[in-house]
């Protein structure tokens, strides 16, 4: 399944924020919006005569002697001792920046959809896109606003409408962290009530590492596999996916571009849109009212993963023991489904299904472990990796493309369950690939 699925019926159901950092910024403006560090450096050339210290700052072809928010505070106090302020001046830089002309998907999807935006920037860009009446910018020093808007944008670190309150040196960093403000709770509860895409950050960047380090604790308590994702621009190595899904429950989808990902997002908006009341009224009377899912239901593919998503929606963990319960009695019911006479795809379903599971929730010592490993068993048995007939391809080529995806500790259960049970060379061959 598509994580961009996810995040699209996350965004059909009201369930979306965007955490946006300044690679957004740079999507939005074809790279023209400053860089952190090249927001300093004007800042220097602005204030004239410390070009030797802009230099041992920001040295090239070196590394910096130190973090970007300890630099800003050295030129804030070369701008004190000058009589000038270093936040204004920022704010000045950066009312500068326009939008660019080529956001057709961003601008398609913001003036389509209720989701909530946190954003470190400084920067008015998003709100230039939505129309007022549709948009409320929340920001340190500014009124709370306390009627409705269709988007939310929570700027946390201040906006260029209050320079004072912008976060910007180590001094304004100690104080933010250290001080618990409307902003801090009201971002613990978006990022614990909603999935969220985090755009626009590198995987070191020091604001992404505080979003982690917020969501922490609460992802070690509770599965949320399928609710934090990370774009990225470039390629991810998986030792770098495993980090951050066994740690912090975050998933990332690598080599897209941000224009890229709402063009993909703006696409399956348009099949959610389609299905998600019907799922939700489905998932609700399975969960509440003990009914079941038909076989017939059940014979098309994309139904599990609508499902699964459709569970967060209502308001219910995958690791809920309602939700354990219906996905055994599901997985039971592909089992026999694969029995019936030309049932190929079925297998082919069985396998992407338990890969998915495998990938968004650990289920060693779940409900889920026995009926989970039977059907591994079922899978295994009747693949293949030549073409032969009364095995299904199809599904050792699910299994292989995808078994770097599947969370380590899945990985090493099914690879032990494997080399214990089952002894045909293609499934031994598929837990010994890494």
């Amino acid at each position: 399944m598509s994580s961009i699925y996810e995040v699209a019926y996350a965004a059909v159901t009201n369930r979306l924020c965007l955490f946006t950092g300044t690679g957004f910024s740079k999507a939005l403006t074809s790279n023209k919006a400053p860089s952190w560090q090249e927001l300093l450096e004007e800042a220097c050339d602005s204030l004239g005569d410390i070009e030797k210290i802009k230099e041992s700052l920001f040295p090239e072809n070196k590394k910096n002697p130190l973090s970007l928010e300890e630099a800003a505070q050295i030129i804030y106090i070369e701008y004190q001792k000058k009589e000038q302020d270093l936040h204004s001046k920022l704010a000045e830089i950066i009312g500068k920046i326009k939008l660019s002309h080529d956001n057709k998907p961003i601008v398609e999807f913001l003036n389509s959809r209720s989701i909530k935006i946190i954003t470190t920037n400084y920067d008015k860009l998003v709100e230039d896109i939505v129309p007022i009446k549709d948009c409320q910018s929340l920001a340190p020093g500014l009124p709370i606003p306390k009627s409705q808007a269709k988007i939310k944008i929570y700027h946390v670190h201040g906006s260029i409408d209050s320079p004072p309150n912008m976060v910007v040196t180590s001094d304004d960093y100690f104080k933010f962290i250290n001080h618990e403000s409307y902003f801090s709770k009201k971002l613990s509860s978006i990022i614990y009530e909603n999935t969220v895409v985090i755009l626009g950050y590198s995987l070191g960047d020091t604001n992404l590492k505080a979003i982690i380090n917020e969501y922490k604790n609460f992802s070690k308590q509770n599965v949320i596999g399928s609710s934090m994702f990370l774009v990225s621009r470039g390629k991810v190595e998986t030792y770098l996916k495993e980090y951050y899904f066994h740690c912090y429950g975050i998933r990332v989808i690598d080599n897209m571009e941000i224009n890229d990902f709402f063009s993909l997002l703006n696409l399956q908006i348009c099949e959610v849109d389609k299905k998600a009341e019907n799922s939700l009224d489905n998932i609700r009377k399975v969960i509440f009212d003990n009914h079941h899912f038909t076989r017939d239901y059940l014979k098309i593919e994309h139904n599990f993963y609508e499902i699964v998503v459709s569970l967060s929606a209502i308001g219910v963990l995958i690791t809920d023991q309602r939700a354990l319960k219906m996905i055994e009695k599901i997985i039971s019911d592909k089992i026999q489904l694969t029995g019936e006479n030309s049932a190929w795809e079925q297998y082919v379903h069985l396998a992407n299904w338990l890969i998915y599971l495998a990938t968004i929730v650990e289920i060693k010592n779940t409900s889920l472990e026995d009926i989970f490993q039977k059907a591994i068993s079922h899978s295994m048995k009747n693949m293949s990796k030549e073409l032969k007939f009364g095995y299904s391809w199809h599904a050792y080529k699910a299994w292989e493309n995808k078994w770097p995806s599947i969370i380590v500790s899945n990985r090493i259960m099914i690879k032990n369950f494997v080399l214990e049970n089952i002894s045909t060379p293609d499934a031994v061959n598929i837990v010994n690939l890494c």
